[in-house]
């Protein structure tokens, strides 16, 4: 079994529920006591959200950097990053590093590439609702025509991942809001939507939209598992 590596603590809500899912993961495909083998640097993610919102990704891209080599370090034999808008200094990680990095974006993109759908909605926070660095990726690598909300929808969405999800808050009043919006990427014509951000598993659930729901962190961490325990 290969050591998994976890950045994570962005927020650690999420990263909780990568270690769950992967170490349940491991134990049903292996049995008994089986557990993963991981390796977790888990940053503080006050100062990093600051810099987020001043859009000083050069800061960010050295902290997570330097987390990076210190899941090497500590014996990973690949990565993970816990969290969608990260993935923007994703290739600044992989040159810091000589272990593999999963890549979330692709591992969705491949579940729905699969499954044979090519226009899907995209929920998470601004930057990668917004960026190219995201979506660009979807539509470039996998041929994915992708569908976001408009720009005031955009704004609620975001806003309720770094107010109340990244706080592990749970509101029923944003699960509405959150649903009205599935509906809407859905009468674009969205066969499916990808939860772009880990915590929104937290809030939006399959009864909940019209078109089926792709959740990147039960996707990211199923692949972990896979690259994990492959030969």
């Amino acid at each position: 079994m290969k050591t998994i590596g976890l950045l994570g603590g962005m927020s650690w809500e999420s990263t909780e529920t990568y270690y769950r899912l992967i170490n349940e993961g491991v134990k049903k495909a292996l049995g008994g006591l089986h557990s993963a083998k991981i390796v977790i640097v888990s940053v503080d993610f006050e100062p990093i959200e600051k810099y987020l919102q001043t859009g000083d990704w050069g800061r960010i891209s050295a902290e997570l950097c330097g987390a990076a080599k210190n899941i090497q370090a500590a014996g990973a034999d690949f990565m993970l990053i816990c969290t969608n808008t990260m993935h923007k200094v994703a290739p600044d990680i992989e040159a810091a590093v000589d272990i593999p990095l999963l890549h979330i974006a692709d591992a969705a993109a491949q579940a729905l590439v699969k499954d044979e759908y090519s226009k899907v909605g995209l929920l998470g926070t601004a930057f990668t609702m917004e960026q190219d660095f995201y979506r660009g990726r979807l539509s470039r690598d996998f041929g994915l025509e992708v569908v976001i909300p408009n720009k005031e929808d955009r704004e609620l969405v975001n806003d309720v991942i770094f107010q109340e999800l990244c706080l592990g808050q749970v509101l029923s009043q944003s699960r509405e809001e959150y649903a009205r919006i599935a509906a809407d990427l859905a009468a674009q014509g969205a066969q499916a939507i990808i939860l772009g951000c880990t915590e929104i598993g937290m809030l939006l659930d399959q009864k909940d939209a019209p078109v089926p729901l792709y959740d990147t962190t039960v996707i990211h961490a199923a692949q972990a598992v896979s690259y994990a325990l492959k030969g």
